[in-house]
Formats: C-alpha cells, sequence, structure tokens
C-alpha cells in the first residue's frame, strides 16, 4: 500500500509542477464547479487539488488543514460543488459528521471520503452517513480521476476492493450485517421492482436523502419509508449502506 501511495504522489508530483497556483485563487460565476478539500497533508491536498482542476473541470479549489476549517469554508460560498475529506485530521471524530454536514448545508451539492484508511468498517459507515463515496488515497491518479467523475455524475462511489476486505473480527453487529449483505446483494440475481422502487432505489445510489426523495418525487415522508422498508426486503439488506451498494451495481452505476 505504501509503494502504491508514493507512486500516486509521484504522478500528482508532476501534475502539480505544471498546476497554475491562480486558478485556485480566481473569482468564479455561481455555476462554476467549486471544491473543498479537508486533509491535514498540505502535499496530498495540492495533488487532489491539481486532479480536480485538470482533470475535473473545476475552476476552484479551497483547501483546508481541519474539519473546522472545511465547514467555515463551505458556509463561507453560496455554492460548494463537492467536498472531499481525510477520516484521519484534526477534528474529523469520524464519517457521522457527513451526515451532519449533509443535513446543514443545503447549498453543498456533494460529500466523499478520500482517506489512506483501508478499514470494511470505515468505508461502510462512510455510506451510510450519506456522503457520495469513499476513495482510498492508494488509488493511482486515473482510478482517482474516474471515481471523481462517478461522483460528480450523479452515482454513489463504492470502492471495488470492499468485496475481498473482511470484516473486523470486533465489527459493530449492525457493520457485520451489511459487510455481509452487500457483497452478496450485489451478484444476486437482480430482484423485481416496481417502477416506483426502481426510481427510489436510484435516487438512493445517487446519495439522496429520504426529504430529498420525497420531495422530488412529490411523496410524504411516510411513503419513502415505506419503500425504502421495501426496497431492504427485496435487496435483503438491512440499511441504507448495503442498498446503496447493491443499487450501485444492480443499476450498473
Amino acid at each position: 500500500m505504501e509503494d502504491k501511495m508514493n507512486q500516486m504522489q509521484m504522478q500528482m508530483q508532476t501534475a502539480v509542477a505544471s498546476f497554475p497556483t491562480a486558478v485556485m485563487q480566481a473569482k468564479v460565476a455561481p455555476a462554476e464547479r467549486v471544491a473543498v478539500i479537508a486533509d491535514d497533508d498540505e502535499f496530498f491536498r495540492m495533488a487532489l487539488a491539481a486532479v480536480l482542476v485538470q482533470r475535473c473541470n473545476f475552476a476552484r479549489v479551497i483547501q483546508t488543514g481541519s474539519y473546522a476549517e472545511a465547514i467555515e469554508a463551505i458556509e463561507a460560498e453560496a455554492h460548494v460543488t463537492l467536498a472531499l475529506f481525510d477520516l484521519n485530521m484534526p477534528g474529523m471524530e469520524g464519517p457521522a459528521l457527513l451526515h451532519h454536514l449533509r443535513e446543514t448545508c443545503d447549498h453543498l451539492e456533494k460529500v466523499a471520503v478520500v482517506s489512506a484508511s483501508r478499514r470494511r468498517e470505515d468505508i461502510i459507515e462512510t455510506l451510510s452517513a450519506g456522503a457520495h463515496g469513499y476513495v482510498c488515497k492508494a488509488s493511482g491518479v486515473q482510478e482517482l480521476s474516474d471515481a471523481l467523475g462517478q461522483i460528480l455524475d450523479g452515482r454513489i462511489y463504492v470502492p471495488r476492493m470492499i468485496a475481498d476486505i473482511a470484516p473486523a473480527k470486533d465489527a459493530a453487529p449492525a457493520l457485520a450485517v451489511v459487510a455481509q449483505d452487500a457483497p452478496a446483494a450485489a451478484h444476486a440475481d437482480a430482484p423485481a421492482l416496481s417502477p416506483r422502487q426502481s426510481r427510489v432505489l436510484e435516487m438512493l445510489v445517487r446519495g439522496k436523502s429520504n426529504k430529498e426523495i420525497a420531495r422530488e418525487l412529490n411523496l410524504g415522508a411516510g411513503t419513502v419509508k415505506v419503500h425504502m422498508a421495501a426496497l431492504f426486503s427485496k435487496l435483503g439488506v438491512a440499511n441504507r449502506a448495503a442498498a446503496a451498494v447493491a443499487g450501485t451495481r444492480m443499476l450498473g452505476a
């Protein structure tokens, strides 16, 4: 893993060397893409910013070194297209904070984690919190770009290696259920879903909350919960994280 991260840093260093710093400071129109990176590794922040601008067409990237700085930066913007968080940095007490962020910042479009952790529990907790994806820092530049592209296209990025990582022996019961159910659901024959259930699943995979699904489909909150329960039953999963993993693969996302 260390070798892969070193290789990625070398690839990114080339990108950073030719990266115009002024681009990240430029004033932009509201319609242009703005990102916030929260990571206490200054070099990785610069490298990730280069990828976002050069490969993902971001007009401005705001770099922060802690969770508190990231929140301050997000609140100062009228609109943020994407916020990327490391799990191991000052103020970041776990993926659950991402759920609070999504609930309180309506102008923040998408949230994802880019972390060195390969723990299955971290991945599952991140997806359960409503993040739009989990990307490992050991990924190469192309894989990282592809992952960010999928997230920006409205899909939830689930790292392929999740199926190869065994759950920790001391994992919480709920996480153990997800760890067992998600791969099975992903490879099982696709269940028969009603058109409405398919639409709800599609929006779940896109990272929409129950409130957002209800609003976009003109449904009551209780009706969305009923559809969710039916989806969990048909997919053979226990919660939203497992449903997102299964739905991502079932819908070919």
